[in-house]
């Protein structure tokens, strides 16, 4: 199956404040995964003052490496791209020692309610104590010393997924929703295929120049890479459609199939991103089920 130009070429440089563009540093904490790549990417926006993007999972050589990097500036605003515990739980202890105000778009939360029966898989990589001091509406615009950021409300990944939009850069700080070095994890009831492909789009829409991830290095072809990455998503939606025409009923049948060439290790989490299609396709009437959508109910051609 075609994919984007996954770029793996990345030097994390932990403990380092690295340059990235004029009036950003990258500092990447050490928590290196198959969902974190090399670790999680917090940003410093500014100049005598500053803001700070994803400020990461609670981590004393993180934390330390953060207040090192800012070399005694103010921080004013911690913004928050999601509430996964790789991303905010830092911004409490940072908020603490700094004073600023934390930034999101609002308390975690799933994007659906629980099934009957249903469990969360993912309800432990959730951060549900982050309550943002300034909930963020599309649009919305903070700025401070030499930056101003714009919320672009992208969720998908999770329903409270925002991106921040560097204003006169054509800089978009992108978080989980498009990386440079894999796709993002779409995982049901946190995550929505339909909300995703929708975020997508509004991305493509944008025509930023640059977008710097959550985990990995930059995206420096934005054009190409998100029209990819759609291409590669509806591919996806297709091989699923295309296992329940050829009789799959269920979503463990559907792994093996369309993810043979992927680690066995991760099809728990590939499971979870065929659900999210099939919750699409559902949803627009082109597949049916026994029952609600799950990860074990039976699915069939829609008559």
């Amino acid at each position: 199956m075609d994919s984007p130009a996954f770029d793996l070429a990345f030097e994390p440089a932990y403990g380092q404040a690295v340059p990235v563009v004029s009036g950003v540093e990258r500092v990447t904490v050490n928590n290196p995964g198959p969902f974190t790549f090399f670790g999680t990417n917090s940003y410093i926006v500014g100049a005598s003052s500053v803001a700070i993007i994803d400020p990461g999972p609670e981590d004393e050589a993180h934390y330390q490496a953060l207040m090192a990097a800012l070399g005694g500036r103010a921080v004013t605003h911690i913004f928050v791209s999601h509430t996964h515990r790789d991303h905010s739980p830092l911004a409490r202890r940072l908020q603490a020692a700094t004073g600023a105000v934390t930034v999101g778009q609002g308390p975690h939360r799933p994007a659906r309610p629980l099934r009957d029966g249903e469990i969360n898989p993912f309800s432990e990589s959730s951060d549900l104590s982050f309550v943002p001091d300034i909930t963020l509406s599309d649009g919305q615009t903070l700025s401070g010393d030499g930056w101003a950021l714009s919320a672009v409300l992208t969720p998908g990944h999770t329903a409270n997924h925002a991106a921040f939009a560097l204003a006169g850069r054509d800089i978009l700080f992108s978080g989980d929703h498009v990386m440079a070095w894999s796709t993002s994890i779409v995982a049901p009831p946190d995550g929505s295929m339909a909300d995703y492909m929708t975020s997508l789009d509004r991305l493509i829409a944008r025509e930023d120049r640059l977008l710097l991830p959550g985990h990995g290095g930059p995206v420096t072809q934005p054009a190409g890479f998100l029209r990819a990455l759609k291409a590669h998503r509806l591919k996806r939606e297709q091989a699923v459609l295309a296992r329940v025409q050829a009789g799959d009923q269920r979503i463990a049948e559907m792994v093996k199939v369309i993810y043979r060439d992927t680690d066995p290790k991760l099809h728990g989490a590939a499971a979870l991103s065929v659900l999210a299609h099939i919750e699409d396709l559902l949803e627009r009437g082109e597949i049916a089920a026994d029952g609600p959508p799950t990860l074990a109910a039976h699915y069939r051609p829609a008559s």
